[in-house]
């Protein structure tokens, strides 16, 4: 357990290279040049970059453990996403409010309420692949997109409309331009004018918090408020112990969290299941067998190894807030410790023959998540974890019950930095043919 310590500090080795030489090779070569580090100095290192300092990589499982458990006077979340969203955000909260709006946010993404997302999704699917061309090579990341932005708006909000047109509009340049500015040192995120980054989100966040009001007021005005089942209606209704409602400034800041952090993600993790599942023909013809009866135990654990080998997000950090041991090492106040999905999930100690792409290793024997990190750890773990996974299972069911995706013997894709998610650098390509019709009711949604 990590615990707080008046030791002498002692960090993991550091890289001997300077921070722009780090910085290039981090930029240009990627998980590649941090699992050469790893190869070279083992689970945990430390390097100087630029912006962030000095940062100590981690990636042994029982040091995850020990900092996604530790308590929020030892540790807290990195503000960079936070300053994005907002100081309403989960991504700005710390100590006791953030575990008092987390207990807010998760009743909307568990249980009974998964049922009527599932058939949100599947609509989506249905709608966004109708105009799929085929026998003609495609990428399908921008449809992915299309897809998990369309599902989580309906979900927020319930309904569809000309605010649920601008909000399509703007969110994704709202998440293309603020994870880009993530990785800037704050000055350079300033509004500096209309043609600056900074002034571009912030053009956009006045239109975006435009629209919430307007839906806001909608809902409350709505006659039938209390028997709505949209995230919207719900955090509205919903009160703190002392029987406080979130503020409708914060109400914007937790959806553009919701919408933003939940669409790209995990349809960049879509697209790269399409661009494994053309390469192992054999798991391609087992997933489709059984999306054509009720299973989902294999295209589970396909979704689980997807994550594995390309996660999308290559790590996550903690600053901490005094001096920390951690495992054998003591690291000092204000440090930030990144823990690596990259190192994590490729090292030959966590999984037998990493670089392979098996789902078998996850067929009825989950993840352990101090080894599989795709959601991050602890009090600040995904909210809309559950959400992604049922999107991505019900979207690649859908997919193989009405298309036959032709296989290739191509290199897989290279990794494509969109600035925080790295998604396949040809757009999880493809080629399909529908399916002849299936005496299945289309709007049929079966258990995931």
């Amino acid at each position: 357990m990590a615990e707080a310590t008046t030791d002498p500090v002692r960090l993991p080795p550091t890289v001997p290279l300077p921070k722009p030489v780090t910085a290039v090779a981090f930029l240009a070569a990627g998980s590649r040049a941090v699992k050469a580090l790893g190869r070279r100095y083992g689970s945990a290192f430390t390097v100087r970059m630029p912006i962030v300092g000095r940062a100590v990589i981690i990636s042994d499982p029982a040091q995850i453990k020990e900092l996604f458990t530790a308590g929020s006077d030892l540790v807290k979340r990195p503000g960079n996403l936070g300053k994005i969203f907002g100081p309403g955000s989960t991504f700005s909260l710390h100590g006791a409010e953030h575990r008092e709006r987390r207990k807010l946010l998760i009743p909307p993404f568990h249980g009974r309420r998964m049922n009527a997302y599932e058939a949100i999704v599947e609509e989506e699917v249905l709608r966004e692949t109708a105009s799929w061309p085929e026998g003609q090579e495609f990428a399908t990341l921008p449809s992915m997109m299309r897809i998990t932005l369309n599902a989580i708006l309906r979900a927020v909000f319930g309904a569809d409309g000309a605010e649920f047109d601008e909000l399509r509009e703007v969110l994704p340049s709202i998440v293309g331009l603020g994870s880009r500015m993530s990785r800037l040192p704050l000055w350079a995120r300033r509004d500096f004018g209309r043609f600056s980054p900074g002034g571009r989100v912030a053009r956009l966040r006045s239109r975006y918090d435009a629209v919430i009001t307007r839906l806001i007021a909608d809902a409350r005005s709505d006659p039938n408020f209390v028997e709505r089942g949209d995230v919207l209606s719900m955090l509205l209704a919903a009160r703190y112990e002392d029987g406080r409602a979130i503020s409708d400034s914060h109400v914007a800041d937790e959806l553009l969290t919701l919408l933003a952090a939940g669409h790209e993600t995990t349809a960049t993790t879509l697209a790269w299941a399409v661009e494994r599942l053309r390469r192992h023909p054999e798991l391609l013809a087992r997933l489709k067998a059984e999306a054509d009866g009720e299973g989902s135990q294999l295209a589970q654990a396909t979704v689980w190894e997807v994550q594995r080998t390309h996660p999308v997000i290559e790590g996550t950090g903690r600053i901490t807030r005094t001096r920390i041991r951690l495992g054998e090492w003591v690291i000092p106040e204000k440090q930030i410790v990144v823990v690596s999905m990259v190192l994590a999930h490729s090292a030959e100690s966590n999984f037998p023959n990493p670089d392979a792409f098996d789902p078998d290793r996850f067929v009825g024997n989950p993840p352990d998540t101090s080894l599989w990190v795709p959601y991050g750890g602890g009090v600040h773990r995904c909210v809309g974890a559950a959400f992604a996974n049922m999107e991505m299972l019900v979207t690649l069911r859908t997919l193989l019950r009405r298309f036959e995706f032709a296989t290739t013997d191509a290199a897989g894709e290279s990794h494509h930095s969109r600035g925080i998610a790295n998604a396949p650098g040809r757009g999880g390509r493809a080629v399909v043919h529908r399916r002849p019709a299936r005496a299945v009711d289309a709007a049929q949604v079966l258990p995931v």
